[in-house]
């Protein structure tokens, strides 16, 4: 499907931009987005017509018309090979050292971040394209300043790569189609999948994907008619293309079977994230009373009643269907300064990897080549020589709505040290992320847009109901305000610190709750 209209990069000239953006690879960006950006639009609108209904009542169910999905007999397609085995996948951008390390760590999966670990700033996007596109082939190297050389090492079995696009929700302002932003999932998924679908099917992988912030079946509809179209469009046989989607909304928590359903020709599993499902059940019930208030984030761990509720119905689920259940993040960064406090992280990383390898997970999730051995320590004392646990099918696991949304169960309290680490993390993130950078070393944990976002949405949340701390203050813009000018006191020396608080004040206290901090901030870059 041709597209016959007009296509303008606003963008500035990239180092080696010309590999990847072609005219032949940007018709066909446009071509995807003049095919569905208008269901795009349709289905964000949605969006907000769903969640004013949840909060008004409090609740959300699986969904009645869909019954019929939940309970035929129906599976998924049977993964490639290269897919099979996912017991330790490392996380990262694009940034062409990182990806080397990646490649390199020994992970079975790579998931190159084109969304919460990377900033949209335009040399990102492009040249996160270009490094994809020589790691695909092979052919990655990088020089540091200091003269040290990076390339992939012959020794080790480089990790498959699965791209995660930007969500539904964002827009690419710097490739315009017919004079309107081009859809940022469709800039994202279209350049890879056009320059390197055909390239990684000759090495024994193929296009692989995650999906990030999917809220029901009828997103994931969607994307499964990009992939149709787009297979169809480049000659690549239908079902080439393996999804796995991020269950890290409260909506699609409830939409688990119907998702996998809308994709089982493309779907490869479920992930189970933590900081963005937090989020988004703030943000989804944060004007539905007392009862969705969080306590301090730190204290809500994958342990508590609600979360264990949400992961084992993942696994469940998955394993119902043929899909794989992916575990959560390890985010901690050794620090080689300080056996101490690596000793206690590894130690906890060790813990939450073998609750879930022993749940059922297929595999976990890493932000640093240090814990891939200690994830897949775990993983393989389970699995052993097994690729996956799809045996694991857990009959016994039965989870209701109310389950699902038992906030009250969290244990912790809101507490002044919350508040401050929420204002204090959020600054050191966002300042950061103006500056081009969206995976960020935060006190010795390796943090994304996840990070800021539930900062600042428990800070609206605690304001707009009015939550006592531990040390009897009442939480408000007044105090907020005054917490805020503290930490910036403390951090003077951060880059673009005033705009970075500027920010921070906007998403914490407006009145109407922005949905996403990224996209105020991406008005700022």
């Amino acid at each position: 499907m041709a597209h016959s209209g007009t296509v303008e990069i606003t963008g500035g000239d990239v180092e080696r931009g010309g590999v990847v953006l072609t005219p032949a690879a940007l018709e066909f960006v446009a071509g995807l987005h003049t095919a569905f950006a208008a269901r795009r639009d349709e289905l964000l609108a949605a969006r907000a017509v769903r969640r004013e209904h949840a909060a008004r009542t409090g609740t959300l169910d699986f969904p009645p018309q869909t019954r019929e999905v939940r309970e035929a007999e129906w599976s998924v397609a049977p993964a490639p090979e290269a897919l099979r085995d996912r017991r330790v996948e490392i996380t990262g951008p694009t940034e062409r050292k990182m990806a080397i390390n990646a490649l390199n760590s020994g992970a079975r999966v790579w998931l190159a971040d084109l969304e919460d670990a990377n900033t949209p700033h335009w040399a990102n996007v492009v040249s996160g394209q270009v490094n994809l596109y020589d790691a695909v082939r092979g052919q990655i190297t990088f020089t540091s300043p200091e003269g040290k050389s990076y390339a992939l090492d012959p020794a080790v079995r480089p990790a498959t790569i699965v791209v995660r696009p930007r969500g539904w929700h964002l827009d690419e302002k710097h490739l315009l189609v017919d004079g309107r932003r081009a859809v940022g999932a469709l800039v994202d998924f279209g350049l890879h999948f056009f320059h390197n679908a055909r390239a990684a099917l000759d090495r024994g992988a193929g296009p692989y994907y995650y999906l990030p912030k999917l809220e029901g079946h009828l997103e994931a509809r969607l994307w499964n008619d990009v992939f149709t179209h787009a297979q169809a469009e480049l000659g690549i046989e239908h079902g080439t293309i393996r999804a796995t989607v991020l269950i890290e909304t409260i909506p699609a928590a409830f939409e688990m079977e119907e998702i996998l359903h809308e994709l089982r020709e493309h779907a490869s599993g479920l992930n189970a994230g933590r900081w963005d499902y937090l989020f988004s059940l703030i943000k989804y019930f944060r004007d539905a009373g007392p009862g969705f208030v969080l306590p301090d984030r730190d204290s809500v761990t994958m342990t508590a009643p609600f979360m264990r509720a949400y992961t084992e119905l993942l696994v469940k689920t998955c394993h119902r269907r043929g899909a794989f259940a992916m575990g959560g993040m390890a985010a901690f960064i050794p620090d080689r300064r300080d056996p101490g406090v690596t000793a206690r992280a590894l130690a906890k990383v060790r813990e939450d990897k073998g609750r879930e390898a022993g749940d059922g997970f297929d595999g976990s999730w890493v932000a640093h080549p240090d814990l891939v051995p200690v994830c897949r320590e775990v993983f393989d004392g389970i699995l052993g020589e097994r690729p996956n646990q799809l045996d694991r099918q857990r009959p016994e696991v039965a989870v209701t709505p109310a389950d699902l949304l038992d906030l009250a169960s969290a244990p912790g309290s809101a507490t002044a040290a919350g508040l401050r680490a929420a204002v204090d993390v959020g600054l050191r993130y966002l300042s950061s992320w103006l500056g081009g950078n969206g995976a960020a070393a935060i006190h010795n944990l390796m943090e994304d847009a996840a990070t800021a976002e539930i900062s600042r949405s428990q800070v609206w949340q605690w304001v707009r109901n009015g939550v006592v701390l531990d040390t009897g203050d009442t939480v408000t813009p007044e105090l907020v305000r005054a917490v805020l000018a503290e930490v910036r006191a403390d951090l003077a020396d951060l880059p673009r610190l005033a705009e970075a608080a500027g920010l921070f004040e906007e998403v914490a206290l407006a009145e109407d709750y922005p949905d996403f901090l990224t996209v105020p901030a991406y008005e700022r870059i």
